[in-house]
Order: C-alpha cells, then sequence, then structure tokens
C-alpha cells in the first residue's frame, strides 16, 4: 500500500485490564514497521496517567476496566490533552456505548475480532487526522441519532464544497485526502474543515459527522 515508505512511528498505548488481549495487540501490532507500543496500562486510571506521561500518538482503550470505565477515561484524557487520539477497541456494540464514546471524543470504535488491516487501517487514518468507525458501528450509530426525538436545531448553511468536505469526513478521511480528492490545497481543506465544525456547533471531526448524520446532510451506510 501507499503508506509502506512512511517516514514516523506511530507510538501507541494499549489500555485493556485482560493480558491476553493486551498480549496480542502488542504482537499483531509488531509486525509493523511504522508501529512502537510504548505503554500498557491494565485500568481506566492507568490509562489516564500513562497518556499524560507517554503522550502517545494513538490510545486504543478497552470500555469495560477496572476502576475506571473507557468512557470516564476517555473524558479525562480529552480533557487533559484536547488533541488525544483515541480508537476504542471493545467487544461492546450498543447504541449507547458507541454514543458515548463519539460524543466523549473517540475517534475510531473498532469491534474486538475485527480483520488485523482493520486495525492497521484505522490507527493509521486517525494518526492522519481522520476518523473511522466500523460499518457495523456507524450503522448503529447511524440508527440511533435518526430515532432522536428532539428536531435538530437550526445550523449556519454549509456551502456545496463544505458538503463536499463533509461527505468525505464521513468516509474518515484526513485533510490531506481530503485535499488530494477535491484538487485543493491541505490548508483549504483545513479551512474547509474548520468552518464545517464551526457552523455544527462540533468539537471534533467525528462530533460533526455525528451531528451532519443526525441533520440529514451525510449517510453512514455499511
Amino acid at each position: 500500500m501507499s503508506d509502506d515508505t512512511r517516514s514516523s512511528v506511530v507510538d501507541l498505548l494499549i489500555a485493556d485490564d485482560h493480558p491476553v488481549v493486551r498480549d496480542g495487540l502488542r504482537a499483531m501490532l509488531g509486525t509493523q514497521l511504522d508501529f512502537k507500543v510504548v505503554g500498557e496500562a491494565t485500568s481506566g486510571t492507568e490509562a489516564v496517567r500513562l497518556a499524560a506521561r507517554l503522550k502517545p500518538d494513538i490510545i486504543l482503550l478497552d470500555l469495560e476496566m477496572p476502576d475506571l470505565d473507557g468512557v470516564s477515561a476517555l473524558t479525562q484524557i480529552r480533557a487533559a490533552n484536547p488533541q488525544a487520539r483515541v480508537i476504542i477497541v471493545t467487544a461492546y456494540d450498543t447504541d449507547e456505548r458507541i454514543v458515548q464514546a463519539v460524543v466523549a471524543g473517540a475517534q475510531g470504535y473498532l469491534l474486538k475480532g475485527a480483520p488485523r488491516e482493520d486495525i492497521f487501517r484505522a490507527i493509521r487514518v486517525v494518526h492522519d487526522g481522520g476518523s473511522l468507525l466500523q460499518p457495523i458501528v456507524a450503522s448503529k450509530l447511524m440508527q440511533h441519532v435518526s430515532q432522536q426525538a428532539n428536531p435538530p436545531a437550526e445550523v449556519d448553511t454549509l456551502t456545496p464544497r463544505e458538503l463536499e468536505v463533509l461527505g468525505l469526513l464521513a468516509k474518515g478521511k484526513s485533510n490531506r485526502q481530503i485535499a488530494d480528492e477535491l484538487v485543493i490545497s491541505e490548508r483549504t481543506a483545513k479551512f474547509h474543515v474548520s468552518s464545517i465544525l464551526a457552523k455544527l456547533d462540533a468539537r471534533n471531526r467525528t462530533e460533526a459527522v455525528k451531528i451532519a448524520a443526525q441533520r440529514g446532510l451525510v449517510k453512514l451506510t455499511d
């Protein structure tokens, strides 16, 4: 693939209370030259502490952990460092769990047992500034937001170009990838993304896609 010649190594923190899961992830990630596991946490509290100390590029975070659950740990991690990039890797796929994690700021949500290539791709997409949900997770999120009882508030009108950018955001594209696809500069792509976040009153790209799906601006498909 095109990312084979990456110049930087992605530092990873694994947070899961099951040793077998941590061992399996560490061994799998170790097969990739651009990945480096810099720490392992066995609880939510330890995940928060190691995230602050190690400042990894990506945190792979389980939802169900001792003393502090994954969503609470994610909230604390993002509060201390709003730029932290977190991918939830969990066995849970319930609507409530997904929405809680996305609202808390997760950029990715993978189910345990996902193909290794899906995990590798998720890490690289999120590291490049994108967001990624497995199709089954995206589908459940879409079902949830489409069932919300309260009508959405009015938002500033998005321009046709911003709608194009929003569609690419929903596919997990990074600013660089958006720029390449739309034949614009990366700076212009970043400007459009910032404008979209402001108009949708979203804190991050993933939340912007969630809000856009709820308001019918994009469709999350399997």
